[in-house]
């Protein structure tokens, strides 16, 4: 069950966004995860209560915002849903030349900390984004 190791480096994560900030806790996580990223969200949502017992993130609450998988017909230039299981032929021009656009994000987007205070995850590009008033 690699959920449990997801959530491992979730907590690692959002702890180290915690200290950095000098929060004694973390009110909430916030990941983006793709249709076809291969994560089932309540195993990963078990996994998280189980991990977090013990550190910053004990009672934390984990938000999951799922990202539908979509792909672009490179001949037609036609998006389209994927679905799952995923069809990548294109369903106006029926051609198997298509790319991926959307589905496979597993992204650690923001970290809240009590008093209202929210930190892009470390390591994501809001907060390479953010550097400098956040997370310095």
């Amino acid at each position: 069950m690699h959920e449990l190791s997801i959530a491992l480096s979730v907590v690692e994560r959002a702890e180290e966004a915690a200290r950095e900030h000098g929060a004694a806790s973390v009110e909430s996580v916030r990941l983006r995860i793709g249709e076809l990223a291969g994560v089932v969200a309540d195993a990963l949502r078990f996994s998280f209560e189980l991990v977090a017992e013990g550190t910053l993130l004990a009672g934390a609450g984990l938000v999951i915002d799922e990202v539908p998988a979509r792909a672009r017909c490179t001949a037609c230039d036609a998006e389209f849903p994927v679905g799952s299981p995923p069809r990548l032929s294109c369903p106006r021009c029926e051609g198997w030349a298509t790319e991926l656009l959307t589905g496979r994000e597993l992204e650690l987007m923001d970290v809240t900390l009590p008093e209202g205070g929210s930190c892009p995850g470390p390591g994501t590009a809001r907060h390479a984004a953010r550097e400098g008033e956040c997370c310095a």
